[in-house]
This record gives structure tokens, C-alpha cells and sequence, in this order.
């Protein structure tokens, strides 16, 4: 299904052929050699390095391989000319009917065309969000749980086995500052002055925790000393803010398949498992830290500590993971969370995090390699900030949350699809900026509106079709005659389309789901463009008196549809059939 496959190993056929005949020395190792689409579309539909690649090895000019390849590829039907280029590229060009006959293989595959077998059935942790649970979730936590859950669509889509796991950091002291904020709301409701003192979390979010616990314990944890409640309290707005957090994620179309408690951690004996584990591999010591330079990190202590010696394993400094008053360092329960992961038998570990978390990189890296013994990698993607604007203004704060605008204020704004997609139409690593009207505009400058728009034409014209008696049934439409798609537009529509498992391919690979996104847009562009031709080329409108022609081009439209579905369904995003 993978047209780019399909030729390259069309391409290893060949060489093998230029050993089998002297013309290339045997052995070579060809895991570089790719057949990709060219820089510039004018030179060809596909273009190879092998040539680039094999010369050094072969101890043969680039050219002279590519000149013996380029007649090897040229007696293949599929090929219409293979040309060599600068220093020893083979551009090549494929016939009509390649293209042609790719749509009856879209067509065939319909929703499954695309998807990948690359994960091979492996299991992945995908680790996103993981808020803490003090209050509802902000703009930041929208583009981690949009680019986490879109990850997860994707990888599932090449073959992956995916597990959507969410860290609540409930063991530190942040919870008993929600357990103190809530207990003044709780006084509030008892018809007292709540004392929303400096460092307390002030937002109007906790009214309601408040209430709740009137109604659970009256009047009777008044005038009370705070040993007395702290406990139950805490744990009560724990679970009332993580209630709203899973409402909060579901608006925006996120649900995840496990929950784990950094509170379960601690007591249980998972920690000191843990670092038993380093420990044995004789990366657990006794030592006082080089003073850092520049800022002071948090963890750093001018005595000795017990230390995690993670500059075995990439990390730049050694990290502690106990203080010397004996308590655990924040590193400490995140080693003995990934190692439960690693124990739960994942293949791969991907982590979503804040970009106010980059230090932690290179020393969770080097914890999970140390404790798989190197066999699971783990992928840490940085979120980078959103900015948000309305009409060119910055977005005011959230009276709500008191400090910041909310994932709720955004999505009852802009809409779950709008913000879903436009969270992806960056690279997780670059700032966004979000403008409010910009976003709900009707304009090609809207990447989600040009998208959409683009399966809404799909659907228009098969709705018109069948309007004038045309079979648009898929069974009709597989059995069409292509061949009657032989403009150059629509053969360079139908290569557009054909790049689409490879692009799943790699994004996959490289665990960015934004490349689907920015396919989307420069698809949508493409078909918004031919139907605009179709304006001054009558050959390339859809529907025709001729049914048989109608079919083939309606067949083409469909396609495009199949495709701009299946990439929607990656990014969470429902499709437009028709727009209002």
C-alpha cells in the first residue's frame, strides 16, 4: 500500500541484479538507500540515494551506479524514465498507471488505508498530562493533552499497542495547600470569612469543594485543630479535583486507560525497590555534589546525600534522590514510577512534559536505561507555552482559577475540534500563539476551517453526483475507469494522496504528531486548488454528462475524503460534512 516501499525495494531488486552482474561488489549494506519524493516536484515523483550512498563502500563515482541503476529501473513498467541528477541522484518518474491504480487501492483499503504494521504489535506508555491536582487545568495543559492523545491515536494507527496514563503528583506538598485552601472554603460555606492567606490557592474553583465537605461533615471540623483534618480534607479535594480534571479532559475529547497515584508510592516499599535496584548495579552512593553553576537547583545540598550516579548512563551531573535530613528528593518516586512502567513489560516509554521541565531529560533517560538494563527507551517531548490572544489583545486571566485561563474557558470559547487542531499545527517544541478570533475565522489563513472545508467539498460533490443519477456507492466507484484520470492534476492529486502511509510512517517514528496536521493542510490546499481549476478546465470539474467519467472523478474526490478523515480521526478531530 506504501507506493515508497514498493519502490525501494523495486530499487534493492535491482541492485541485487548489479551485484548478481559484477557491476557492484557483493555485501554492500544498503539500510541508508531511500526512495523519497523529490525537493522539487518538477525533477520527478520519486527520487533515490542509493547511488550516494553505495559509492564510498563500492569504490565507484556516484554516477557511474546511478547511470547502471537508472537502466535497470527504466525496464520496469512501472517506471516511465529514470534520470540521474547532479552528483548522482536517480529521479524517477512513474506511469499514469501506477496512479490510476492506486485509487482503486485507497479506495479498497478505505479507513485502513495508511495504517502502518511498523509498530509491530510493541506496547507503549504514553505518559501525558499529569497535572497536579490543586485546581482545573490551564491553556498549557490543552497543547500536552492535545499532542499526548493525538501521539496515541497515531501510534495505535502504525501498529502500536498504547496504554494513556496519567501521573497524579498527589505526595507532595502541594495537596495539603489544597487541603488548606479547601478547608477555608469549607469555613466559607459554614457562613465564616475564609482566610485565603498568602501561598493558598485563591480561585473560585474550591467554592465548591467547600460545600461539598459542609455537606459531608456539617459544622463538625470547625474550630478543629489542623492534625485533626488535614488528612481527611486532603484526600477529599483530591479526588473532587481530579473528578473535574477527567470533565475537564473528556470536553476536550481525552480519556485515558490508567491513573497512577504518586501518594501510593510512598509506604509501600516501591521506592526503596527502586533504588535496591540501582543500588545493585552499584549506581546508588554516598556523596556531596560539585556546587552548580549559575542558578542553584532546589535539590542541590553543600553536604552529602545519597546520590543516583546517572552520569553512567548520559546524564550530565550525578542526581540526589535522598536529602540528609532522609527524606526522598522530588527525583526519588519518578524513578520508582518509571520502574514500575519498565516492570509492567512496555516496550517503549514516551513522556509529555511542561518545557519548565527540561532539566529532568537527561536524568529520567538515564534512571529508565539503568533500570530496563537499556532495553526500553524512553521519549520525552517538551510542550512548549501558548499565548493566547483575542483581536490582538493578550487573553485576560481567568476569575475562575484566579491566576490563568482554564482548559474549560478554552474549549467552551474556541471548541474542542478548533483547539485540537490548532494545538498541533506547531512542532511540541515551538511557542504557539492561539489568537481567539483567528482560530473561528473562515479563511484559508485557518488551517482547521481549510481542512474542513475540504471534506465538506468531498461530500458536496458526491451529494450532487447522486443527485443527477450517478452511482457514487463505493462498490460503483471501485469498479470506475481510471484511466480516464490522466490530467496531470489529477495524477499529481492522486501522488498527494499517496504519500499519506508514508507520512504516517514517519511521524510515527519520530513520535510527532504534527506532521499529520501540516500533511492535512498541504492536502486540503492541493484539492482546493484542483476544484478552483475546475473553474476554467471544464476536463477537471467532477460531475460530467458522462457517468463513467463522473465516477472515475468522483472517485478521486472520494479519496481525498478517505484520507482527510482518516488524519482528522489522528488528531481527534471530527470531520465537516457540510459547512454552515
Amino acid at each position: 500500500m506504501n507506493l515508497f516501499d514498493q519502490l525501494r525495494t523495486a530499487v534493492l531488486a535491482a541492485l541485487d541484479t548489479m551485484e548478481a552482474d559484477g557491476v557492484l561488489p557483493p555485501g554492500l549494506d544498503r539500510a541508508a538507500v531511500t526512495v523519497e519524493p523529490p525537493r522539487d516536484p518538477a525533477h520527478g515523483d520519486m527520487a533515490t540515494n542509493a547511488a550516494m550512498v553505495l559509492a564510498k563502500p563500492a569504490g565507484l563515482p556516484p554516477r557511474t551506479i546511478a547511470e547502471a541503476l537508472a537502466a535497470r529501473m527504466a525496464a520496469d513498467p512501472r517506471i516511465a524514465s529514470a534520470d540521474v541528477a547532479g552528483p548522482g541522484f536517480l529521479n524517477l518518474r512513474l506511469a499514469p498507471s501506477v496512479w490510476q491504480s492506486h485509487v482503486s487501492d485507497i479506495l479498497h483499503a478505505g479507513a485502513g488505508y495508511g495504517r502502518s504494521s511498523s509498530g509491530k504489535g510493541r506496547s507503549v506508555n504514553v505518559e501525558f498530562v499529569s497535572a497536579n491536582p490543586t485546581g482545573p487545568m490551564h491553556v498549557g495543559h490543552v497543547r500536552g493533552a492535545v499532542v499526548g492523545d493525538a501521539l496515541s491515536n497515531l501510534l495505535a494507527f502504525a501498529g502500536w499497542r498504547v496504554t494513556r496514563e496519567y501521573y497524579i503528583n498527589d505526595g507532595g506538598a502541594q495537596v495539603d495547600v489544597l487541603a488548606r485552601s479547601a478547608y477555608e472554603r469549607y469555613r466559607e460555606a459554614n457562613g465564616l470569612s475564609p482566610e485565603i492567606r498568602e501561598g493558598l490557592y485563591p480561585g473560585d474553583y474550591l467554592i465548591p469543594v467547600g460545600e461539598a465537605l459542609k455537606a459531608k461533615y456539617g459544622d463538625s471540623l470547625l474550630n478543629r485543630p489542623e492534625g485533626d483534618w488535614l488528612a481527611d480534607v486532603r484526600e477529599f479535594a483530591t479526588e473532587m479535583m481530579m473528578a473535574m480534571i477527567r470533565d475537564d479532559l473528556a470536553a476536550l475529547g481525552v480519556s485515558m486507560d490508567v491513573y497512577s497515584s504518586e501518594k501510593a508510592l510512598y509506604g509501600t516499599g516501591k521506592i526503596e525497590a527502586a533504588l535496591a535496584q540501582l543500588r545493585e548495579q552499584g549506581l546508588i552512593y554516598e556523596g556531596v555534589l560539585t556546587p552548580p553553576k549559575g542558578k542553584t537547583p532546589e535539590d542541590w545540598e553543600p553536604r552529602e546525600q545519597t546520590l543516583f550516579r546517572s552520569t553512567a548512563h548520559g546524564d550530565d551531573v550525578d542526581r540526589p534522590v535522598m536529602k540528609s535530613d532522609g527524606g526522598w528528593t522530588y527525583f526519588a518516586p519518578d524513578i520508582a514510577y518509571h520502574y514500575d512502567k519498565v516492570q509492567r513489560g512496555f516496550d517503549e516509554l514516551i513522556d509529555i512534559f511542561g518545557a519548565d521541565h527540561g532539566g529532568y531529560v537527561k536524568r529520567m533517560k538515564a534512571a529508565v536505561s539503568a533500570l530496563s538494563g537499556g532495553r526500553v527507551p524512553l521519549d520525552i517531548k517538551l510542550i512548549q507555552l501558548v499565548k493566547l490572544w483575542k483581536n490582538g489583545e493578550p487573553f485576560k486571566m481567568s476569575k475562575r482559577a484566579g491566576t490563568f485561563v482554564t482548559l474549560r474557558d478554552v474549549v467552551e470559547m474556541a471548541g474542542a475540534d478548533v483547539t485540537r487542531f490548532i494545538m498541533l499545527t506547531r512542532k511540541n517544541d515551538v511557542a504557539l500563539d492561539f489568537d481567539f478570533a483567528k482560530v473561528l475565522e473562515q479563511s484559508k489563513d485557518n488551517p482547521v476551517f481549510y481542512v474542513q472545508y475540504a471534506n465538506a467539498r468531498v461530500h458536496s460533490v458526491l451529494r450532487k453526483a447522486a443527485e443527477a443519477g450517478v452511482d457514487v456507492s463505493d462498490q460503483a466507484l471501485m469498479d470506475a475507469d481510471y484511466t480516464k484520470l490522466s490530467h496531470p492534476a489529477e495524477l499529481a492529486l492522486i501522488a498527494k494522496l499517496a504519500e499519506w502511509p508514508r507520512l504516517v510512517d514517519i511521524a510515527a517514528r519520530s513520535n510527532e504528531p504534527h506532521r499529520v496536521a501540516f500533511y492535512l493542510y498541504e492536502l486540503a490546499s492541493d484539492f482546493h486548488g484542483f476544484w478552483n481549476r475546475g473553474n476554467d478546465e471544464p476536463s477537471l470539474r467532477f460531475v460530467h454528462d458522462d457517468s463513467a467519467t463522473t465516477q472515475a472523478k468522483i472517485a478521486l474526490a472520494r479519496c481525498t475524503g478517505v484520507v482527510i478523515r482518516s488524519g482528522l480521526a489522528i488528531l481527534g478531530v471530527t470531520p465537516v460534512e457540510e459547512m454552515r
